[in-house]
């Protein structure tokens, strides 16, 4: 564990680079081999606007990557931070807790917060108006929205008081759940039901992704479905049920083409429907 802590604190940029290329490529082979939907689309021409968004989503964190340095060797030095105030414990205990609550902070929080506010939720629409998901979509972030989930990740850093390798380390366990999370691609039932009992699972995370409420507003976890658990936001719809995008953004063309997307966050906020009243999902 320690070795491990120790290679995440000094990771290359060209190993973080390469983590996230490997894994939308091994996702990407497997969407071919063992499809949850054979969409009708395109794959490239659908991929070009998601690719966009995830370059934008690389260039802000990593210029704003300085920052995490920063904050994370305070919290060290000044021995601040949930972790930090606890009685003492194994390393592996330490390292797990940290990611736990990382993921908590970075990724359930900004999620839920931004699916609650309604301009925020304007600027997380990008990510939704997908119609297609596959792994490509992972990363579909408005660059308003990389800047809101990377000011989350800071304030975890601060709150949990994890190292700079701990911060590493759940970033890149972060990138391969949300690209595995999004990945169209079909696991018997009884494997992917398994897996959502600890890690949110393809299934899982999809059931986020059906076009109209309650179920959008559900299922925010990343790497841990714990969280959703934990706090009542998990919810179950058979796959097969599942239709992608955001019912009151229903246009295709603009939601497959960058310039629309970009705009997208500043259109006037279009409450969302309650499929249940209508028996929907």
């Amino acid at each position: 564990m320690e070795s491990l802590i120790q290679y995440f604190e000094t990771i290359p940029s060209s190993h973080r680079s390469l983590l996230l290329v490997l894994g939308i490529t091994f996702f990407w082979l497997l969407e071919g081999a063992v499809p949850l939907f054979r969409f009708r689309y395109k794959k490239w021409r659908h991929a070009v606007p998601n690719f966009f968004f995830t370059l934008t989503t690389i260039v802000i964190n990593f210029a704003l990557a300085f920052l995490l340095l920063k904050t994370s060797d305070w919290v060290a030095a000044n021995d601040f931070g949930i972790i930090n105030w606890l009685p003492e414990m194994p390393l592996w205990a330490y390292v797990i807790l940290g990611v736990l609550l990382l993921d908590f902070f970075g990724a359930y929080l900004a999620h839920y917060v931004e699916h609650k506010v309604k301009p925020l939720w304007m600027i997380h629409l990008v990510h939704h108006t997908d119609h297609e998901v596959d792994t490509t979509t992972a990363n579909r972030h408005h660059p308003l929205e990389s800047l809101i989930r990377f000011s989350f990740t800071l304030l975890g850093v601060l709150l949990v008081g994890t190292p700079i390798g701990i911060v590493m380390l759940y970033q890149s366990l972060s990138l391969v759940a949300t690209q595995f999370g999004h990945a169209n691609i079909r696991l018997p039932r009884k494997v992917d039901k398994a897996i959502s009992y600890i890690l949110v699972s393809p299934d899982m995370h999809k059931v986020h992704h059906h076009y109209v409420l309650p179920y959008t507003d559900s299922n925010y976890g990343n790497i841990f479905s714990i969280w959703d658990r934990l706090f009542g936001t998990y919810m179950e719809l058979d796959r097969e049920s599942i239709v992608y995008g955001v019912d009151t953004f229903p246009d295709r063309v603009e939601n497959g083409s960058i310039g629309g997307l970009l705009k997208q966050p500043f259109h006037k906020y279009r409450k969302p429907t309650d499929g249940s009243q209508f028996g929907q999902g």
